[in-house]
């Protein structure tokens, strides 16, 4: 039986942080292509239900992935164009970057291309076991890489359309708390974490995309919830508590009245900043609500500039974004939890920002 385990666990990006996207592999390289791919001799079993179906163009490109078209009649398009925000979900959430989980898309679509339709039982459920191949492929790679990142890591932040907030489960699931949970399991087991517990996927579809058996799925599905549920967040607040807390965080702010501050936070908050190397952050979490206090208006709000924030939904959730003489400067992801402030995450790296000035569709279908 193949081993359950893969590689060693990943440390805590709270406190041992890592780099940022990998490199695009070649899309044709016959290395990076998934083996058990043949739709001949393993085709894809059951998945949930389908995705509504798209508009799609009514040619096939062959270098990149497809564009809407009110005219498309091209069957492998069409399917790929429905299931897309579904795949672009599910590799966002194992890979915590949108520009990753973008070309692991690419990387799909390239091997979609190449599949005998006829062969395939349900074309959702072998879509989704490309993508997570080769958002298994591009996790490893990256997981080496950030250990060279300067500073915290926070997953990219997306400017999420309103449907993504009204599904709890989704909002969880790509909470900025979450995925830094999800930052802490190995490759694999984040992968099988994901599949199961986010998209409900069987144990064989599973196994398939990830190379093992139901038997070793099972174990690594047991030990990642495990691992997961010591970490994740305590409560969940609705949409409408957290929005007024954001509220008053934003007033409080705009007013720097410490005590204001004090107020909205709990004693044992964690702030994590992104600047990536390029924009001001602190290299380590700061803690407690007096350091996190003092962070804000003693340091990084205290150059002689006009500071505003703007109420916006990163990620389903109540955020701000942050603007400095009028210039984003970053977004604000916060973790509320019994009305009190227990986490901010503020990612000013630039090169984060690029899916916070469109609307991004998420869905578990």
């Amino acid at each position: 039986m193949p081993s359950t385990h893969d590689t060693d666990r990943p440390a805590n990006p709270a406190t041992e942080p890592t780099t940022g996207p990998a490199t695009h592999p070649a899309a044709t390289d016959p290395a990076t292509y998934p083996a058990a791919e043949d739709p001949a001799t393993d085709p894809a079993a059951t998945a949930p239900a389908t995705h509504p179906a798209a508009s799609a163009p009514a040619t096939r490109p062959a270098a990149t992935a497809p564009a809407t078209d009110p005219a498309a009649t091209d069957p492998a398009t069409d399917t790929f164009v429905a299931h897309r925000d579904l795949l672009f979900t599910v590799a966002y959430e194992m890979l915590g970057s949108a520009a990753d989980a973008e070309d692991v898309l690419q990387e799909t679509w390239l091997r979609w291309t190449g599949v005998d339709l006829a062969q395939v039982r349900d074309q959702r459920a072998y879509l989704v076991r490309i993508t997570t191949r080769q958002a298994l492929n591009r996790l490893r790679t990256v997981r080496r890489r950030r250990e060279a990142y300067v500073g915290q890591w926070l997953p990219e932040p997306l400017l999420t359309t309103p449907d993504v907030a009204e599904d709890v489960e989704l909002t969880e699931s790509v909470s900025m708390a979450m995925m830094l949970v999800l930052e802490t399991l190995t490759p694999t087991e984040r992968a099988v974490f994901v599949l199961r517990e986010v998209f409900e996927v069987g144990y064989d579809e599973i196994a398939a995309a990830v190379d093992k058996t139901p038997a070793a799925v099972r174990q690594i599905a047991h030990r990642a919830r495990k691992h997961v549920d010591a970490r994740r967040p305590r409560t969940t607040v609705s949409a409408r508590e957290a929005r007024a807390v954001v509220d008053s965080f934003r007033r409080a702010l705009e007013t720097r009245d410490p005590q204001d501050f004090l107020d909205l936070l709990a004693p044992d908050i964690v702030l994590v900043s992104d600047g990536g190397g390029i924009k001001r952050a602190a290299l380590r979490p700061v803690v407690g609500a007096d350091k996190v206090t003092r962070f804000y208006l003693g340091g990084s709000l205290k150059a002689n500039v006009t500071v505003t924030t703007e109420p916006t939904v990163v990620n389903g959730a109540p955020a701000l974004a942050v603007r400095i003489d009028g210039e984003l400067d970053g977004v604000m992801a916060v973790r509320v939890e019994n009305g009190l402030i227990s986490g901010l995450y503020y990612v000013r790296n630039p090169e984060k920002l690029t899916h916070v000035v469109a609307e991004t569709s998420l869905t578990l279908r």
